[in-house]
């Protein structure tokens, strides 16, 4: 594939031209709602590809969501949908990307669908990392089909991006550009706290700058604290930093949430994030900041920047308030909570600590190290001996 800097450029044409292709490469609900947000714009000049197994499947879904739009009077897009897509079979994901030459694909497959992995691995283990040979499974064709394709679209990952996008670029395989959720999911929560802790109803005017891997997203929404580990974290009111405790913003954004299918309207949400950050700025110039995992094959969740630099649009980790070393030094102390060692020349490394939790919890043997062409047999050892038992004994 082009680099990003490059397929940037394509894009930023075809924004200026309102002639802009977005694919959702899985029609569950993180591509359901994200199909919603994006016909909300009420924007003719962006057009949806609905891409899948299922064609009839995916058709009524994008019926209902047409319908209710326009109900709505906020229906000017093209949707299209794109049946026999087997997440499998990479030649039917490249030949769907030849078709459409997508602008953004967003891959919103999942390897066990219907399930919301930490129903089992929270409460049992504290940790999600266990779900990386999972996470990564789809994601490795998508990629392997955009490589082949030499598509120019943006490409969104939606699954445990803090693991995923380093385990694929530290393989030499192609990556995708951006992670959606996870760390993001927790700045509005920050955002909210904060403007509690001010006693200001204009939390729109509260910023944040911050970083860490996905257990503190998971840790600090569920618990309400950091797990003794200091991350970097600022805080601004209309622009002037404010010292806040931290203990007591990691309190305040405790906030009760559903466990179903609509805790995706985030995922979902992170996803058309990103896509309007870039299209906002290439029609500003201004540059716009979201929160990422994974960004260029880092481990962990940073602040990155899209916006114009050196004359080219481009997109960067944010160093304005920390480092890099200082938030990968955080991120990784996070992901290692999470159960990730390390990911290095294409092998993520589960720590011993999780090894220890999976076989107490589970009565299944973790390996210590999974070598990315272990990825499939990993993935279906953990569906076989985790996912599966589990759900036998909930009933499910």
């Amino acid at each position: 594939m082009k680099s990003l800097e490059q397929r940037l450029q394509v894009v930023e044409e075809h924004v200026k031209q309102d002639k802009l292709k977005v694919m959702i490469i899985g029609l569950g609900s993180v591509g359901s709602y994200l199909l919603d947000y994006l016909i909300s714009r009420n924007d003719p000049g962006i057009s949806i590809v609905a891409a899948g197994r299922d064609a009839d499947k995916m058709q009524k879904k994008v019926n209902i969501i047409r319908i209710s739009g326009l109900i709505r009077g906020v229906n000017k897009s093209k949707i299209e949908v794109e049946g026999g897509v087997e997440l499998n079979d990479i030649e039917t994901i490249k030949g769907a990307i030849e078709k459409h030459q997508p602008d953004f694909i967003v891959n919103a497959s999942r390897a066990y669908s219907g399930l919301k992995y930490g129903s089992i691995s929270w409460a049992n283990i504290r940790a999600y990392g266990i779900w990386s040979p999972l996470a990564i499974r789809f994601t490795k064709n998508v990629m392997e089909a955009c490589d082949l394709a030499d598509a120019h679209g943006i490409v969104i990952n939606t699954s445990y991006s803090d693991a995923v996008i380093p385990w694929l670029k530290s393989a030499g395989k192609a990556y995708p550009d951006f992670g959606s959720g996870n760390l993001n999911h927790l700045i509005p929560r920050i955002k909210f706290a904060v403007a509690n802790l001010l006693g200001v109803d204009d939390f729109w005017n509260v910023d944040v700058m911050f970083a860490a891997g996905h257990f503190h997203d998971v840790c600090i929404s569920k618990e309400g604290q950091a797990e003794g580990v200091t991350l970097p974290l600022k805080v601004y009111y209309r622009g002037e930093e404010k010292c806040l405790s931290h203990t007591e913003i990691y309190k305040a954004c405790k906030i009760s949430m559903p466990v179903d299918q609509t805790r995706n309207m985030m995922n979902a949400s992170s996803n058309y994030q990103i896509i309007t950050a870039i299209i906002d700025g290439i029609r500003t110039g201004e540059n716009q900041r979201v929160f990422t995992p994974g960004f260029d094959g880092h481990i962990g969740g940073y602040p990155v920047l899209v916006g114009y630099r050196g004359g080219k649009l481009s997109a960067w980790i944010d160093e304005s308030a920390f480092l890099f070393e200082e938030m990968e030094r955080a991120n990784r102390a996070s992901m290692a909570l999470d159960g990730v060692e390390n990911i290095s020349d294409g092998k993520l490394i589960y720590t011993e600590a999780l090894i220890q939790k999976v076989y107490q919890a589970f009565g299944a043997e973790l390996p210590k190290i999974v070598a990315y062409e272990d990825i499939d047999q990993t993935a279906k050892f953990i569906i076989d001996k985790i996912i599966k038992p589990q759900l036998a004994q909930q009933g499910e």
